[in-house]
């Protein structure tokens, strides 16, 4: 498994996360598995790291015997086994409980989490078959159990290519705001002043809180929630422009002030201040190249009538030109 951070939520180390997936795998595997299964496992065992915890966690399992009751105590062998890690026995309890219990579709449990820089696309196979695309700046955890499949955004921007499932559909959480989808493409944007949701193909159901009702969208379509407004906005997209910041480029047309700065402000160590008043509402196009957002803000002064303050702990401000 691709790892985007050194250490999950709960401080395991990389060895003891890769321990964790062997266990998954193993009692997956020990039941009937899809061709996407199939195909996420084989992705997963070609890591040579992931091929040797795997090939440790059959030897412990055999080091255990064959069950005959899953219910029943089963004794260690007498034989003194390999040595072995202390995650590995966890894992191992891990897979004897789901062996244990009637659980139906072989699925197991799934979580890491990802604090990208800010320079950089990361991507991360998922195991339940689907593709997640994380843009820089941005903080996300993924937790997946047999019910369900739950991607927490804590900030900046993600595109996942989710693989079908009925039965356990998948969410973003983006604060109180919930995404719901079976199978589709899409993208989520939570920045400081919009929430943002784009679908590349599929229906998803955005609900920006707890006490609004869901909205449905469908291909080539997008929602922007203002946080300060408590407003929605829907608009049709152009083919291709759902998740173009992985090809390191965005184009825009008649974007207003202050989204497009809420976007450019993934690139930047440091946020970029937009002064209050009607500037926020002013319309631009033009390109931006995620690699060099200040080359944007440096043009800004030709394209609208607003000028660029540096301020002294890195930010620019930006304010309407007198």
């Amino acid at each position: 498994m691709t790892r985007l951070s050194n250490r999950d939520g709960h401080g395991i180390d990389e060895h003891d996360t890769i321990d964790a997936q062997a266990a998954s795998w193993f009692a997956r595997n020990r039941n009937e598995v899809g061709t996407q299964d199939r195909k996420a496992f084989a992705a997963w065992h070609a890591v040579p790291a992931h091929a040797r915890a795997y090939a440790e966690f059959e030897q412990l399992w055999a080091d255990l015997g064959e069950l005959q009751q899953l219910n029943k105590p089963v004794p260690l062998p007498t034989r003194k086994p390999a040595p072995w890690r202390p995650a590995l026995a966890v894992a191992a309890a891990l897979v004897c409980a789901l062996l244990a219990s009637n659980l139906g579709a072989p699925r197991g449990l799934y979580h890491t989490e990802v604090a990208a820089q800010d320079k950089g696309m990361r991507t991360l196979a998922l195991p339940d078959g689907s593709t997640l695309y994380v843009n820089a700046s941005t903080r996300l955890r993924v937790d997946f159990d047999a019910h369900r499949r739950v991607i927490h955004l804590d900030h900046g921007q993600l595109y996942v290519e989710v693989a079908p499932d009925k039965e356990r559909p998948l969410f973003v959480r983006a604060g109180e705001a919930d995404v719901r989808v079976v199978g589709t493409a899409f993208d989520v944007r939570r920045g400081q002043r919009q929430l943002v949701v784009s679908v590349a193909h599929g229906t998803v159901a955005f609900a920006p809180d707890q006490k609004a009702s869901a909205i449905m969208l469908g291909a080539q379509q997008r929602a922007t929630y203002s946080y300060a407004k408590g407003s929605m906005q829907q608009q049709t997209l152009a083919a291709g422009e759902v998740a173009d910041w992985r090809s390191g480029h965005l184009s825009f047309r008649n974007r207003e002030l202050a989204s497009l700065l809420d976007e450019l402000s993934l690139y930047r160590p440091k946020a970029v201040v937009l002064a209050d008043g009607p500037v926020a509402h002013l319309k631009v196009s033009g390109n931006l190249d995620v690699n060099d957002p200040d080359a944007l803000l440096n043009a800004l002064p030709a394209l609208l009538p607003v000028k660029t303050v540096p301020l002294a702990d890195g930010r620019i401000r930006i304010e309407a030109r007198k």
